[in-house]
């Protein structure tokens, strides 16, 4: 029997981490799971101790998986990171993957898949869905629609969160430490994106697109 791998399972339901310790259980012996249910947990046990592969959701409450990415590259570039997502490829794939993860797959996806994912990730390999490679090459050559999401910045997802959380403009200029003139004008560039016409409606398209729990 070879060393154990440890996966630490990043999620909010208490079920959905269980189903996946026994998916993984059952298929790959030598894995020995940790759990964390909020980005606080996660960033703890990163902190902690060393990680062979991170299965993460993007749902989490307070602090999205996404915003997560970016801290786990400071404290390890090097963790092999699975996002495991109930939203569809073409919504946040792309960003993600920027982000730093190693791989993306949909919560639908058959348990064979998952099994088939943390492999190549354990190999060394980064792991795409086919609809997800099938975007990317779409796009390489110049064929593929670029989702609205990846179009944004980091900064004007940042500032369409928090205006869909009720945030005024002052308040988001505060928060960011940023002159309301410049929130003004990144509110400007949101509305131009989506095509929206309304502060109102860019609430609607952040919550469309599960930007806030």
């Amino acid at each position: 029997m070879g060393a154990l791998i440890k996966v630490l399972i990043a999620d909010d339901h208490a079920i959905v981490r269980r189903g996946l310790k026994e998916i993984l259980a059952r298929e790959l012996p030598d894995i020995t799971c940790g759990e964390a249910k909020n980005a606080e947990e996660i960033l703890a046990q990163v902190q902690a101790q060393a990680w062979d592969l991170m299965i993460l959701d993007l749902g989490l409450p307070g602090r999205s998986g996404v915003d997560v990415l970016g801290d786990l590259q400071n404290l390890n570039a090097n963790l092999r990171i699975l996002v495991l997502s109930m939203y569809p490829e073409d919504q946040y794939g792309r960003r993600v993957l920027k982000a730093g993860a190693w791989g993306y797959m949909n919560k639908e996806s058959a348990p064979d898949e998952l099994i088939k994912a943390i492999c190549s990730l354990l190999a060394g390999r980064h792991y795409l869905s086919p609809r997800l490679a099938e975007q990317l090459a779409s796009d390489l050559h110049g064929h593929g629609d670029v989702a609205v999401l990846d179009t944004l910045s980091d900064r004007e997802l940042e500032i369409l969160k928090l205006i869909a959380m009720g945030r005024t403009l002052s308040q988001v200029a505060n928060e960011l430490h940023l002159a309301i003139t410049t929130v003004s004008t990144y509110r400007t560039r949101l509305l131009e994106k989506t095509k929206k016409a309304t502060t109102a409606d860019l609430i609607r398209y952040a919550l469309e697109n599960h930007l806030i729990n």
